[in-house]
């Protein structure tokens, strides 16, 4: 891992508590999630609760839906394709991707926190950026390639209600649920909490 850590909106929030992180099927992880619209000391300390439980999870990035809140929110610790850690908090996630001629595709493996332990290779635009606004109601833009750029797509689709696994043919499908349904002995009901 890389020493350097691009902070370009200042550091994760700290303190939090791990919660247990809600899984795929349930309501709250497939439908739009509510606006940011008042920044105040729950919406940090919340968000403070997601980088904890992010950090336990050894996730690179976590929604609030992801631990059962209707917010549209996430948080996000990752390395770009030259290894440097962006870490930030975007409230009412906006994505950009290249034009549809410009874009270069990434196939590479992805999973979700909420569907433990599966693993199976998704397209995405090798670029992403994303807008929105930080825990204090600021602007607040992140851009990047390589793990960076999917996890941008990833956790604003969370955002919206989608799910990576969403964006997987039939056969793919099944492969995530098979190396799901092999793993899930290894998080329990409650997990990361645990």
């Amino acid at each position: 891992m890389s020493e350097h850590v691009n902070a370009p909106h200042g550091p994760l929030p700290t303190g939090g508590s791990v919660r247990p992180i809600t899984r795929w099927g349930e309501d709250v992880m497939h439908r739009p999630q509510a606006k940011v619209e008042v920044f105040d000391d729950a919406l940090r300390a919340l968000a403070a609760d997601m980088v904890a439980t992010m950090e336990a999870a050894e996730g690179v990035g976590l929604a609030a839906c992801q631990i059962g809140e209707d917010v549209a929110m996430f948080v996000f610790d990752c390395p770009d394709a030259e290894g440097v850690h962006t870490v930030g908090v975007v409230c009412n996630p906006v994505l950009t991707l290249p034009e549809k001629r410009k874009q270069r595709l990434d196939k590479d493996e992805e999973g979700c926190l909420s569907f433990p332990g599966a693993f199976v290779d998704c397209e995405r635009p090798d670029w992403a950026a994303v807008d929105g606004v930080g825990l204090d109601g600021e602007p607040v833009h992140f851009e990047g390639d390589g793990l960076l750029a999917r996890c941008l797509q990833h956790e604003t689709d969370h955002t919206v209600g989608t799910v990576f696994g969403d964006h997987l043919d039939d056969k793919m499908r099944k492969k995530l649920d098979k190396k799901h349904v092999k793993a899930r002995r290894h998080y329990p009901v409650g997990w990361p909490a645990v």
